[in-house]
């Protein structure tokens, strides 16, 4: 039987429309943690340009969101938890049973890398835990052990032992205060789901059955990348366990790849809704375009996130968002903020080659950017840069 055909554009709005970006955004007060379950986990990022990554990928879907509705969900009402996939998150509660391996590797993964090891004694390392046990839920500042070296990443002995437990899931995060993590036992933060974990290869099948269901269409690499949990051997034994379709996608550039689909895919393809035309300012850790090369390949947009490259190896600039109209990408715009001052300021802009920026596009994205500093409180919006014309 033959692979079955799936259009650029078909791609692209099945891509969109499991990201929460197909439709019109969401009206009313959002269900936040529906919004997680949907998206399978949200990437939190210590960086705030305007708003943070986890605030900014929320209030994307649903423009009613704001900043005070996402972590009583972790530290009250216990729906998420927070931990590592391919980078810090917030996850569902209902993925904890099928999360216990993941726990096991990246607690052995940083008990023997040289990364996390702190130089404290067995006793020390005891005491600080046996203090959590006793005071409750404590944050790294709590600790005043200092770090041996000035480098920028160096991090202090007891930081590297509360990580260390945390990535194994003795300690786990119990909640955030301005951003900062406080540790507690993981067995007061955790519900207890002993009955429920399933062997750790079934674990493995499970979080790929819900990586494909996210991503609808995947190749094995992009199954293995969405968690960042299992190796590539585990997807390829889950994928000749599966019963999935097999289909051929045209990427941007009109080359086929071969991939494969959840069983009901024609009836996803003949159900997905249009793209709405709406402008949107994307955040670098956006699900939608965290996979680099699956975006460039749907889209032809071509991202990289330069926080961390050096300002004279940048192409564009620190803290660059996409803009996506519908099911095109058209531009990048750098933005700066000063939430106490009320300004947030455009100080860089970058149409796709291409793309024309007549009237009604640059309306849209005045009022994209009007709407993103409401977001952050804020009303004073100016360009340092010029503006499309």
């Amino acid at each position: 039987m033959s692979a079955l055909d799936i259009s650029n554009r078909d791609a692209r709005r099945l891509w969109l429309a499991v990201n929460g970006l197909g439709a019109a955004p969401m009206a009313g007060l959002p269900d936040v943690a529906a919004m997680i379950r949907t998206l399978g986990f949200v990437q939190i990022d210590t960086i705030r340009n305007v708003t943070r990554a986890h605030h900014h990928i929320l209030w994307s879907r649903a423009p009613r969101y704001r900043e005070t509705m996402l972590w009583p969900l972790l530290g009250q009402k216990r729906l998420v938890f927070e931990h590592f996939s391919h980078d810090a998150s917030l996850i569902p509660i209902e993925v904890l049973p099928n999360w216990q391996e993941q726990f096991r590797r990246l607690g052995q993964k940083a008990a023997t890398n040289d990364w996390y090891r702190s130089g404290l004694a067995k006793d020390e390392v005891r005491a600080i835990r046996g203090r959590i046990e006793a005071e409750g839920p404590l944050s790294t500042h709590a600790f005043d052990s200092r770090a041996t070296s000035r480098e920028m990443w160096a991090r202090p002995p007891h930081k590297k032992v509360l990580d260390q437990m945390w990535y194994a899931g003795d300690l786990a995060t119990s909640h955030r205060e301005k951003f900062v993590k406080f540790y507690d036992l993981g067995e007061r933060v955790f519900p207890d789901i002993a009955a429920d974990c399933p062997p750790a290869r079934d674990q493995i099948g499970w979080l790929c059955d819900q990586a494909l269901e996210r991503l609808v269409i995947a190749a094995p690499g992009e199954v293995q990348r969405f968690w960042g949990v299992a190796s590539g051997p585990e997807v390829h034994d889950w994928l000749a366990r599966r019963r999935l379709v097999e289909v051929a996608v045209t990427g941007a550039d009109g080359t086929r790849q071969k991939a494969w689909a959840l069983p009901d895919i024609e009836v996803r393809l003949a159900e997905v809704a249009p793209v709405a035309r709406r402008l949107r300012l994307l955040n670098p850790f956006d699900p939608a375009i965290r996979d680099r090369n699956r975006l460039l390949r749907l889209f032809g947009f071509q991202y990289r996130n330069e926080m961390f490259v050096p300002q004279n190896q940048r192409i564009w600039g620190y803290y660059v968002y996409p803009l996506l109209e519908g099911d095109t990408f058209v531009g990048r715009i750098e933005i700066k903020a000063d939430r106490a001052a009320n300004w947030m300021a455009v100080i860089g802009f970058w149409p796709e080659p291409g793309v024309k920026w007549g009237v009604g596009r640059c309306e849209r994205l005045d009022l994209e950017l009007r709407r993103f500093a409401r977001l952050a409180g804020i009303t004073d919006i100016r360009w340092d840069v010029s503006r499309p014309a």
